[in-house]
């Protein structure tokens, strides 16, 4: 009933006796006895709360940024009709700032037996598993001055998948991949290239491929062709430890290396390779290995949805050694992780001779491109400062990068946006030279 209804009947019930009863407290008690009557009979005529039956349905899965939509159907068996209002609970990173309030409360009504649909549209702002909290239904009376309020349990979990942003550089990668697998007019040569075939010499051709006995039996000169190898084994290290929590403009940096790291996967995937994922800290946070290139993809995405950067150091000789176990031939390991010196100098160096001895070593590092807008800046004594600070910690990290590369490293530092790409481009220069 509207508010000025139910004010009007409150005010029906509250001067009829008046005019009955004698002056004083008799008179105000029998309102108050009217008005309390009137409660009861409200109350007494709300629907049962407990006696609602609820269950769920809808997305299981959504990538961050998108949208989720869960159905709540809500069966009144009662005889009394449904006035209610409802609150689907959910936890606070399920939905973008200032919209809970709009979008996990329903005001409905459900005749009796009959039942009714709410979709409850979730945004989350966050990756990992959200689980639903409880359902808490409010039923009204007809004349809504009493109302009946209980909680229901109806278990649903929406996993957030990574966004994977970087597939947009998904098509410009392969076109070069092409042109390395010999299907354009450009062809590679190189240690561990698998040879393709026999063509005529051209001048600019490398005379190490000139092939002498083929040579020998035409009248032309005939070099061979290179294709890279395919096949490779590529493992993918993630490391979750403290330093993959350092927030780079709204996300921490565990989820550009994330994101750089699907992008990879996706392209040597279509390049033939094999490729397997270790997340690792102080113990393995995920493990996949010896997927096919179709299911690939979804396997890494579902992996990653639920790491979580661990405010521990890592243990860089676990590790090493956990590395070593999942990859015992030789592959292209690559290692997304800090350039910080201490965690490197103290921890990764002393056990990188490990790796490089058996594998092809590939760091990638995402940089923080607020130290690079505060190295240019001028114009204050503040200022000044800030640039001296952030001139000493890039000078840091290219000290850092220098001492892997004379380990035999290949280093890649750059900033969230341009990780991705530049971790498929160091990927292609690989395979070109014939590292892999």
């Amino acid at each position: 009933m509207a508010p000025t209804g139910r004010a009007a009947l409150l005010a029906a019930l509250g001067s009829l006796p008046v005019g009955i009863l004698a002056p004083g407290w008799t008179g105000i008690l029998a309102v108050n006895a009217s008005l309390a009557l009137a409660c009861a009979c409200d109350y007494a005529l709300a629907a049962p709360v407990r006696r609602l039956l609820l269950t769920r349905s809808g997305d299981t899965s959504v990538r961050l940024g998108d949208t989720a939509d869960i159905t709540l159907t809500l069966t009144n068996p009662s005889r009394r009709t449904l006035r209610a209002h409802l609150r689907d609970a959910w936890p606070p990173s399920s939905w973008q700032p200032g919209t809970e309030t709009t979008a996990s409360r329903h005001r409905l009504t459900v005749p009796a037996g009959e039942r009714r649909r709410l979709t409850t549209r979730l945004r989350p702002t966050r990756r990992g598993d959200r689980h639903a909290d409880r359902v808490t239904v409010r039923s009204y009376g007809p004349l809504g001055l009493f109302t009946r309020q209980g909680t229901h349990k109806v278990p649903w979990t929406v996993r957030v998948l990574p966004p994977f942003t970087s597939r947009k550089h998904l098509p410009a990668k392969l076109a070069r991949l092409r042109e390395l697998d010999g299907r354009t007019s450009v062809l590679t040569r190189g240690e561990g290239t698998e040879f393709d075939s026999l063509r005529a010499y051209v001048p600019g051709d490398d005379t190490r491929s000139i092939d002498w006995r083929a040579t020998a039996r035409q009248t032309n000169v005939a070099v061979r062709t290179w294709r890279p190898e395919r096949d490779r084994h590529i493992l993918l290290v993630l490391d979750t430890g403290r330093t993959s929590a350092a927030r780079v403009g709204d996300a921490p940096r565990l989820d550009a290396s994330l994101d750089a790291a699907l992008l990879l996967a996706a392209l040597a995937s279509r390049a033939g390779d094999r490729v397997d994922l270790l997340a690792y800290d102080r113990r393995v946070r995920a493990l996949v290995q010896g997927r096919t290139a179709r299911d690939l993809l979804p396997s890494l995405v579902a992996a990653m949805a639920t790491l979580e950067p661990e405010l521990t150091e890592t243990d860089a000789r676990g590790l090493t050694a956990t590395a070593l176990r999942t990859a015992p031939r030789r592959s292209l390991v690559v290692l997304l992780t800090t350039l910080d010196a201490a965690p490197v100098e103290e921890g990764l160096l002393p056990v990188l001779p490990q790796l490089t001895q058996r594998h092809t070593v590939l760091v990638a590092s995402v940089a923080d491109p607020h130290i690079a807008g505060m190295a240019t800046a001028r114009g204050t004594v503040e200022t000044v400062y800030e640039a001296a600070a952030a001139a000493q910690h890039q000078a840091e990290r290219h000290r850092t990068s220098e001492q892997l590369r004379r380990h035999g490293v290949t280093v890649v530092d750059a900033t969230p946006e341009e990780l991705a790409p530049a971790l498929a481009d160091a990927y292609l220069a690989l395979k070109t030279a014939g590292r892999l």
